[in-house]
């Protein structure tokens, strides 16, 4: 990574923008002097037409080398910074001195209860299904602090009827295997969350639209809400069972407090 860069993209952003507040400085005198010069032309006061046009020039001169400054100094390779780890490195350090609990899992940050995403080749990182383009560390954290003191707009109910279709679909498909029908005799049978997963975005492109990543927190916050009947009466479980140990069918996420939490299956009972 370039020398350039070793100082993050928070302080390499704040000396630019203490450099742009010296232009708009320079700006503002060059503004005053030129308004200065208006008026004795306006006024027709000839004697101080000239001394008027020799400090605006002056002060025009300067604005235009305070702003090569600003240009000069912007040696920040931002492009390659944003595609590097050290960006994300930084968002969590900038979190922690806020005060903001912001975790990374599986290449992703999660500030409950939203999912953020770098895209590099955009400059830019998706909240959710949202594009933000204000990447500055603190600019970033702040604003995810005000979206965590907004309501969440996860609906558990429809979540838990769409999990229950995928469920119905998938154990009723299952009932073909007469030994399993008769393991689960007087009991729901236990379905892994991946295989629901895999029903829910059967369509093409819906794993880019919908990732596990977000269907993992899903459950998680479904399992938070205190909801758990579905319209037919239904109420659901989610079990460890002995698959935790199966890590390709687990789902592991992180908790508001920072914890690990691991789902392996669903299983739907009559009330």
């Amino acid at each position: 990574m370039d020398n350039a860069n070793e100082s993050g993209l928070e302080q390499a952003l704040a000396g630019t923008e203490a450099d742009v507040e010296a232009a708009l400085k320079a700006a503002a005198s060059a503004v005053g002097n030129l308004k200065k010069l208006r008026g004795f032309v306006h006024t027709g006061s000839l004697r101080e037409i000239g001394k008027a046009m020799e400090s605006a020039g002056q002060a025009i001169v300067a604005l235009k080398q305070q702003y090569e400054s600003v240009r000069e100094n912007w040696k920040f390779d931002y492009k390659e910074y944003i595609a590097d780890m050290a960006f994300i490195r930084e968002v969590l350090e900038m979190s922690e001195s806020m005060g903001i609990k912001i975790y990374e899992q599986d290449e992703r940050l999660y500030c409950y209860p939203f999912l953020i995403r770098v895209l590099p080749d955009e400059l830019s990182v998706m909240i959710d299904k949202t594009k933000e383009k204000k990447v500055r560390p603190s600019a970033l954290v702040s604003h995810l602090k005000s979206l965590q003191n907004k309501p969440v707009k996860f609906k558990p109910e429809a979540f838990l009827e769409s999990l229950y279709a995928a469920y119905d679909y998938l154990t009723k498909a299952n009932k073909a295997n007469r030994a399993q029908k008769a393991n689960q005799a007087g009991r729901g049978t236990v379905i892994t969350l991946s295989d629901i997963y895999k029903v829910l975005t059967l369509l093409p492109g819906l794993t880019k639209e919908y990732s596990y990543q977000e269907f993992a927190r899903d459950i998680y916050l479904l399992d938070s809400s205190g909801i758990a009947k579905t319209k037919k009466g239904y109420t659901f479980r989610l079990p460890a069972s002995t698959g935790t140990k199966a890590a390709r069918n687990t789902i592991r996420v992180i908790t508001r407090e920072g914890l690990e939490k691991v789902y392996y299956g669903i299983s739907f009972h009559e009330a």
